[in-house]
């Protein structure tokens, strides 16, 4: 009998289904989307490549039918696929459920070509479980061709957009830069905030505290008015650093010094008020795409990228033992709030059993999005057995598999709970001194019933631990009642610039703009890092100089395409040709080459092209920052002799003033900051900053410059700031390079040098890194033996990171090794290098099948070959 051919997206995913299905089954994997438009021009069939629209990939002269193509990568999968699917009498479509899903479905059919004898059927499911596809099998349909056609279009946007106005940012700032329909409003709205951190005037006030205590217990008060003004805090001050109010006071610190020497000396301290009032804390809803990363960002530190390829391997199934292999969680890319009724009363008997009957509320709680395009048809992401504690599969999970399902379960539960009830307390002291009052205020609340905290706190891994700290309790006070001051003291304080965005907050933004959907934002960050547009200091994203031109650039121009309004108005007319409401044809037709009263985004380009002037980012006294093919650069008038120098690639444009501009300028017209001499030889030494960072140089003489000899140049550690380099520092840094003796056994001599990540050894042709860079200067003999030896066993073939012996799909051994170029996955003659970005911990066996099938399809690397000109 024939067997029914099941095709799904991923390796990991056919490896689970095919468990729960048998026999009957052949389940083969995509390896994601088997057709796309060209990437270049080799890719376009030879028919058309004398096409005016075929650099687009898309006839814009015609219906807007895009070129659709079997990139390199993927012939070998679509062999495969066609061999599997020779004499089959059924296929089963089962990729994922939203438009991506629906499309790779779409191109297998079209690609396979299968016969009109051939039952094709799309089914569907959210979790991968044997239930679930039981479900799925039960009620198949056809492909949803309203869902294609929305993903077709939004592909064809964002190509519209991006090969567009791309060549005009070549052409206008730098090559290799892009502009994208979503990833250019992400960077804008980075930009946006640093613009306002640019702007932003720090405004100092000063206040007084005050340590009061009763029957032995403490708490802290501070001074909120004096003679019933307000004192003024930071939420007074606007972003020009003024009051926002002309009825609160702004103390200065002498002022604030005199009242507390006043008060200190002052008594009685009597309770004037007491507010305390309940309240209730609900517990935050189920989690879909765009919470999830925020979640896994701010308690996990894990950047979207990473959250959203940790929740595929928990969907695509794990390896618990025993035989069984299941999708732990739900679909991962969601923007429904719902959850199934099963999964209720499960959490609810899960709650009963963990926490007691009494954190079970007296009804279920259903959550709705806020989102007028959810797919409420789909679940939020959640568990799929809620039975499964996160300690009960630990040890089938990696480190990182584990802290996110840990965080999906807990959330989930907490959803199903009873809300916390509170007590918030607010209490006014007052005291005087010569006649005037001053006012203190504390403020508390404490936690009468813990309801959902008990499973889920905000921020913490422990929540029985963290619970105390939820609670800010004030002692028993009673109106009238008189205190003890224990110790008063004056404060400083300085209002802080707006924070610029995280991956989380930014996501948050995003959401709230109706830009993007939740597919696409963890592309989206991970975009506009690549394409140098932001590069993060801590989890801050801060927007380059090459962000603040296209920016300005775009702006300027086409302030429409940037615009976050006009971003999210497309998003919802994708999602109307998603539910068959609206032409995709007459949709691209408008947005690419417009109507009589709105010009479509080619005609603007084409229009405006030539009029655009080169960006400039002001910096002020006529000193502007340009953008060149080595980085920004900084240009005071005309530029010319002395009036350039190059930008640190990680200043934030938001911390360069023009003191640091006019120092950078100067710098460069001396030839350097002076540091100090040379002990060796008496020089002066310079710091220097170039592209690539601080560096010191030694000043030549005379003659050493008309010799044409190279000064000696040191890197500044990344460690050591340059304003911390005393004469200790400099004679450290100034000693390299240095011989230190011969080689015990090879009579070689031993040399330390200072390179870009450190201090190293040479002895012959072997190199060794030595550590520290204070170290490297006093290392001996014996210790340099010692770390060459080390180098050696290093170099004497890869580190073996992972050894996952022989996998499904593939013959011998596969190892995850270290290379001198990074980690690589290695399969017989094959060495598949690992993406950018992707951990080598994050490695799966599937991952690493894919990876090696993808270099094999690609063949050998072909080596250039340079010929001599005669």
């Amino acid at each position: 009998m024939s067997k029914t051919l099941v095709i799904v997206e991923s390796p990991a995913k056919a490896k689970t289904i095919s468990r729960f299905l048998g026999k009957d089954y052949d389940v083969r994997a995509s390896f994601g989307h088997v057709r796309d438009l060209p990437q270049g021009s080799d890719d376009i069939p030879a028919a058309l490549r004398n096409k005016p629209w075929a650099r687009l990939g898309v006839d814009v002269e015609g219906d807007f039918t895009p070129i659709y193509v079997i990139p390199a990568d993927k012939k070998k999968y679509v062999a495969d696929l066609r061999a599997a699917a020779k004499g089959v009498e059924s296929v089963l479509l089962a990729t994922d459920e939203d438009r991506e899903g629906e499309s790779i479905s779409w191109h297998v059919l079209q690609i396979l070509k299968l016969g009109k004898n051939v039952k094709v059927q799309r089914i569907v499911f959210h979790e991968i479980t044997p239930e679930a596809i039981e479900e799925a099998l039960a009620s198949p349909r056809d492909i949803d061709e309203s869902l294609v056609r929305a993903q077709e279009a939004r592909r064809i946007l964002d190509r519209l957009y991006g090969y567009t106005l791309s060549p005009l940012l070549w052409r206008k700032i730098a090559p290799k830069l892009s502009a994208g329909r979503v990833q250019s409003v992400a960077t804008r709205l980075v930009v946006l905030r640093e613009r306002e951190r640019k702007q932003f005037v720090i405004a100092e006030y000063s206040g007084v505290e005050a340590t009061l205590v009763t029957n032995g217990q403490s708490f802290v008060a501070r001074l909120r008015s004096v003679d019933d003004a307000r004192v003024a805090e930071g939420e007074h001050f606007d972003s020009r650093g003024q009051l926002s109010s002309d009825k609160v006071r702004w103390l200065m610190a002498n002022e604030a010094q005199s009242f507390q020497a006043a008060v200190a000396e002052s008594s009685p301290w009597t309770v004037s008020d007491i507010d305390a009032k309940p309240g209730r804390e609900n517990p935050p809803p189920p989690f879909m795409t765009s919470t999830l990363q925020q979640e896994a960002n701010r308690k996990l530190g894990y950047t979207a990228r990473r959250t959203m390829r940790i929740a595929q391997q928990l969907y695509e199934g794990i390896d618990l033992g025993s035989g069984e292999r299941v999708g732990l969680i739900t679909y991962m890319r969601t923007d429904s709030l719902t959850l199934a009724d099963r999964a209720i009363k499960q959490a609810r008997t899960v709650i009963g059993d963990l926490y007691g009957a009494e954190h079970v509320p007296a009804k279920p709680k259903q959550y709705k999005s806020k989102s007028k395009n959810a797919q409420e048809a789909h679940e939020a992401i959640r568990p799929s057995d809620l039975a499964r504690r996160p300690q009960d599969v630990r040890s089938s999970l990696s480190a990182d598999q584990f802290k996110l399902y840990d965080l999906i379960w807990k959330r989930t539960i907490a959803c199903q709970m009873k809300p916390a009830e509170v007590e918030r307390t607010r209490v006014s002291i007052a005291v005087s001194s010569n006649g005037t009052k001053f006012v203190f205020a504390a403020s508390g609340k404490s936690i009468l019933f813990p309801g959902f905290l008990k499973a889920y706190v905000e921020g913490a891994d422990d929540p029985d631990a963290d619970l105390a700290n939820k609670e800010r309790i004030l002692p028993t006070l009673e109106k009238g009642q008189e205190l003890a001051a224990k110790e008063v003291r004056a404060t400083e304080h300085a209002t802080r610039p707006p924070a610029r965005f995280t991956e989380a907050s930014l996501v948050k933004e995003l959401e709230s703009e109706g830009v993007g959907r939740p597919s696409t934002y963890a592309s989206i960050l991970g975009t506009i890092e690549d394409r140098g547009y932001i590069f993060k200091k801590g989890r801050e994203l801060v927007p380059t100089f090459t962000a603040f031109a296209v920016t300005e650039l775009l702006e300027n121009n086409f302030t429409e395409l940037v615009d976050t309004t006009f971003t999210a108005q497309l998003e919802e007319q994708l999602d109307e040709i998603a539910n068959g409401n609206l032409d995709h044809v007459g949709y691209l037709r408008e947005f690419y080459t417009g109507t009589d009263e709105h010009p479509g985004i080619e005609p603007q380009v084409t229009h405006l092209s030539k009029d655009i002037p080169f960006p400039a980012i002001a910096v002020g006294e006529n000193i502007i920052v340009r953008i060149g093919r080595n980085g920004p650069f900084l240009q005071r008038g005309e530029g010319g002799p002395g009036n350039t120098a190059s930008v640190p690639g990680d200043l934030p444009p938001a911390e360069l003033t023009l003191e640091i501009a006019l120092e950078l300028l100067a710098q460069k017209k001396a030839g350097g900051q002076a540091l100090g001499e040379d002990p060796a030889t008496g020089q002066c030494v310079l710091h220097k900053t170039g592209r690539f960072g601080d560096y010191l140089e030694v000043e030549q003489t005379e003659a050493e410059r008309k010799s044409g000899k190279k000064p000696k140049r040191i890197t500044i550690p990344k460690e050591l700031k340059p304003a911390e380099i005393g004469d200790k520092e400099l004679a450290i840094l100034l000693s390299y390079p240095r011989e230190i003796g011969p080689h015990p056994e090879s009579g070689d001599m031993i040399s330390v040098a200072l390179g870009k990540f450190g201090p190293y050894l040479i002895c012959g042709d072997k190199k060794a890194n030595v550590g520290d860079w204070r170290k490297g200067a006093s290392v001996t003999v014996d210790e340099a033996v010692v770390f060459l030896v080390n180098a050696k066993k290093a170099r004497s073939g890869p580190e073996i990171i992972k050894d996952f012996g022989e996998l499904e799909g593939l013959e011998g051994p596969v190892q995850l090794l270290s290379g001198r170029y990074g980690p690589y996955v290695k399969n017989g003659k094959v060495n598949a290098t690992l993406p950018k970005g992707l951990d080598p911990a994050d490695l799966t066996p599937e991952k690493a099948v894919e990876l090696v099938k993808a270099k094999a399809a690609k063949g050998p690397t072909k080596r250039r070959r340079f010929t001599k000109k005669k």
